[in-house]
């Protein structure tokens, strides 16, 4: 929610609660504002409706602190042209076009059109390329590149929506007298980082299925949402004979791909591990 829509809420709610008391005093008094306040926002509800609660600026825009509207428009053309680059380097290919805007001018322009970060930029670019779907420049091909590097290097996945990859792992928990080991089963759906878990004393291929059959496919089909596929370690309790492991049947019967992890990479493997470690400490 917006700042202003919040502003918005406010005044609504004060406007709700005078009628619901059929009290002015006592609805100003719970809210902290005062009669003159609340007669003036009703006036302007009534003539106006939700749009007449809008914040209106008292400041006025001063043009001379614009930059010329050809120049605004080489700078954001600059900028899904070399996203990579940063206000400074904008600043001088400006100059090479033969026009005149200083570093910060740059940054002024970006914060207009958000584009003042060079994931923003990227994400620009990308929306662009799909809308008119003209060539990449080297440029732009080298910038698109290292970002999905270091998407990759800081565990980023590529990722749809919910339910396009959920990631499942066996976090070791600890030790309960009387039971024995203690083991969590953790699902986490990498677009929307919602996370599902249930303790177990084992650690076995029909444990995780049961994670999955009890927890995890019930909220999903409640919600309306398939699973397409769920990317795990290379343990026992994920993999094995497909006619005979229950945890690859259970992914068989209700056709979810499965995919495993590469050997040595912690990037993938720490998916499920980070929440796992956060909810025991």
């Amino acid at each position: 929610m917006t700042t202003e829509a919040k502003l918005i809420k406010a005044k609504l709610n004060l406007l709700e609660l005078g009628a619901y008391l059929d009290n002015v005093s006592e609805a100003c008094r719970t809210l902290g504002y005062s009669r003159d306040t609340f007669y003036r926002l009703k006036k302007k509800f009534d003539e106006g409706g939700i749009e007449a609660l809008k914040e209106i600026s008292r400041r006025k825009p001063n043009p001379k602190n614009r930059v010329p509207e050809e120049v605004e428009k080489a700078v954001v053309e600059l900028a899904l042209e070399y996203p990579a680059f940063g206000q400074v380097r904008i600043a001088s290919k400006m100059a090479e076009r033969g026009m005149t805007i200083s570093p910060a001018g740059v940054r002024c322009v970006w914060q207009r059109h958000d584009l003042e970060t060079m994931k923003k930029r990227l994400k620009a670019l990308e929306a662009k390329v799909a809308e008119e779907g003209y060539l990449l420049t080297e440029a732009q091909i080298v910038a698109l590149e290292k970002a999905k590097h270091e998407k990759e290097a800081h565990g980023e996945i590529e990722t749809e929506h919910p339910g396009y990859l959920g990631s499942q792992d066996t976090f070791y928990v600890g030790t309960m007298k009387g039971v024995g080991r203690i083991y969590q089963q953790t699902y986490v759906d990498t677009y929307s980082s919602h996370a599902i878990c249930k303790l177990y004393d084992r650690k076995t291929a029909l444990v995780a299925a049961d994670l999955l059959n009890d927890r995890v496919l019930p909220f999903y089909e409640a919600e309306g949402i398939p699973i397409l596929r769920i990317l795990t370690d290379r343990g026992t309790e994920f993999c094995g004979n497909v006619e005979r492991h229950e945890y690859q049947l259970y992914l068989a019967l209700n056709d979810i791909e499965h995919t495993k992890t590469k050997t040595k990479s912690p990037q993938t493997n720490g998916i499920c591990g980070v929440p796992g470690q956060a909810w025991l400490n």
